[in-house]
């Protein structure tokens, strides 16, 4: 019992990760109708930022700035490339920012090279333990901060302007523009939001159990991403609950890999995308997505 609620902790903290992730995802594409693939160079941006920046100005200011360079990164994004193509066939865009995360992750690989930065946690490597339950503080930190985050997300997504103006253009984007929303501004905000998310969530992957920085942390956003097709693609709460649903279910798939061999070794990698295709076969739409009719 000790080990699977070790197991289930951990899923947990990592599903808070990848619903951080995923929230991101959700968001462009509930403001844009862009499915971002450069989520995992966001990630590794972030990241590297930040352990750029701690050397010379510290912990804090190192990571707030991270954040608000890689919501530039997003930001400018949105402006230069997916702005001015607006209207364009949506697979051209998320082709797009196919191109714009692989420049992105060769450059920032090349920067790296063969080391492993160190993002200089003040927590270091520690553990916390619950009982007869462990987990690193930087896990603990990331589900508080995670929770944080998205509460204060989903308080501003109900009741600020910009989340009713981004709900109204999900509604009926026409409508909407036609009743003085503006649509660009919104799709803006979308993807600072969604890039901020994804350095924090790069913040926090990088540390304890993880040993630092290095140009493998993008793939992470892949594992991320059948997160938010899992919950919905437009549903913000649904890429919440399917970050948990896939950290939980990653995490238990490793802790009892020697129990699954029979599925071969390495199964807990590809879990997220065995847990998307079994639900997607009984929900199409994910667990809270939308669901589309078509009148024939």
């Amino acid at each position: 019992m000790t080990t699977f609620l070790t197991l289930l902790l951990n899923g947990l903290s990592l599903g808070a990760i990848y619903a951080l992730i995923a929230l991101g995802f959700s968001v462009i594409f509930k403001a844009s109708e862009v499915v971002s693939f450069m989520h995992g160079s966001l990630l590794l941006f972030g990241a590297y930022t930040i352990a750029q920046l701690n050397a010379e100005i510290g912990f804090l200011p190192a990571v707030a700035l991270g954040v608000a360079a890689t919501a530039g990164i997003g930001l400018l994004v949105e402006r230069l490339l997916i702005n001015r193509l607006r209207g364009t066939a949506v697979i051209t865009l998320a082709i797009l920012t196919i191109g714009v995360d692989i420049i992105l992750v060769t450059e920032l690989t090349r920067r790296i090279g063969s080391d492993i930065l160190n993002v200089g946690h003040p927590w270091g490597g520690e553990f916390v333990r619950l009982g007869e339950v462990g987990i690193t503080e930087n896990r603990l930190y990331a589900m508080l901060t995670a929770v944080v985050l998205m509460g204060l997300f989903f308080v501003a997504f109900k009741f600020s302007s910009w989340g009713v103006a981004m709900r109204a253009a999900a509604e009926d984007g026409e409508t909407a523009a036609l009743m003085g929303i503006r649509r660009g501004r919104v799709s803006a905000v979308a993807w600072v939001v969604g890039a901020g998310l994804a350095a924090v969530a790069g913040l926090f992957l990088v540390g304890s159990p993880t040993p630092g920085v290095s140009p493998g942390v993008t793939s992470v956003a892949l594992r991320a991403f059948p997160a938010a097709i899992l919950g919905g693609l437009d549903s913000t709460g649904g890429a919440v609950i399917g970050g948990l649903i896939i950290g939980i279910a990653e995490a238990l798939a490793s802790g009892y890999q020697e129990q699954l061999l029979f599925l071969g070794r390495g199964f807990g990698d590809v879990v997220p995308y065995v847990v998307m295709i079994l639900v997607l076969l009984v929900r199409p739409s994910g667990l809270f997505g939308t669901k589309e009719l078509t009148r024939v």
